[in-house]
């Protein structure tokens, strides 16, 4: 007998950063060959150049020093971000995944979401679905950057903390999910996100213990550095519908 099983989307942090070094070509590649359709990616706008990167800094990720802002993009293209991976760009992560999964991109640094939307309009001219991108971000301005340049782009709202009005801010941005932090997180947030129709993606579900417990609180989806444990547990659903009806 085939027993279903309960849906709850995987995302793969920064890629599959559990496995490969994170936020590079390695660590995508790897989130899709164990079976993740979302893959997260962190983006700075540096040097004319959309590059994918968590910190602000250089030092805890590669070989390198000082901010990441003040370097060329020929610097940081010779920095070894692990395993001998470089910094890739937001165009050949793109080119690595080539409309086989979701991409939600999180804008890091001030003034990305221009650079950004401008890439995007260029690969949905291309042939990528618009409903294939999901673009968020704790710095909500940027957020309201990408509406007012892809009004048909979602995005999402990063928070670390719980707002005494819940999802509200959120449903004032016009977002399509919230982002919470698995350690500010309860069952009040996310029906009030629900309520407001907000998908709620909780971020740092590594253990299968969270991610077992977010499914209990009844978000929609997590962030997680070990895509398998989510997919291997959980019903992914049709990707061919992409972030619309996940």
């Amino acid at each position: 007998m085939i027993i279903d099983r309960p849906e709850l989307l995987c995302i793969a942090h920064r890629g599959a950063m559990g496995h490969a070094p994170e936020n590079t070509l390695a660590s995508v590649r790897e989130a899709m060959k164990l079976g993740a359709t979302c893959i997260e990616i962190d983006a700075y706008y540096v040097d004319n150049h959309i590059v994918i990167f968590h910190d602000d800094r250089l030092e805890r990720t590669t070989n390198g020093k000082g901010y990441l802002n003040e370097q060329s993009f020929e610097s940081l293209r010779t920095l070894n971000a692990g395993d001998g991976q470089q910094i890739p760009t937001l165009e050949e992560v793109c080119s690595l995944i080539d409309s086989q999964a979701c991409l939600n991109i999180e804008l890091k640094g001030e003034n990305t979401a221009a650079p950004v939307a401008g890439l995007l309009t260029k690969l949905i001219d291309n042939g990528w679905h618009n409903e294939s991108f999901l673009v968020s971000s704790f710095r909500h301005r940027e957020l309201l950057e990408i509406k007012k340049l892809l009004p048909a782009i979602k995005i999402g709202a990063l928070l670390h903390g719980l707002p005494v009005d819940d999802a509200k801010f959120a449903e004032d941005l016009k977002a399509f999910s919230v982002h919470p932090s698995i350690e500010c997180i309860d069952k009040r947030f996310v029906d009030d996100a629900h309520a407001r129709c907000l998908r709620v993606y909780a971020y740092g579900a590594d253990h299968i213990d969270d991610i077992n417990k977010m499914h209990a609180l009844g978000v929609d989806g997590v962030f997680t550095a070990f895509p398998e444990r989510v997919v291997e547990n959980y019903s992914q659903g049709d990707f061919s519908t992409r972030w619309c009806d996940r």
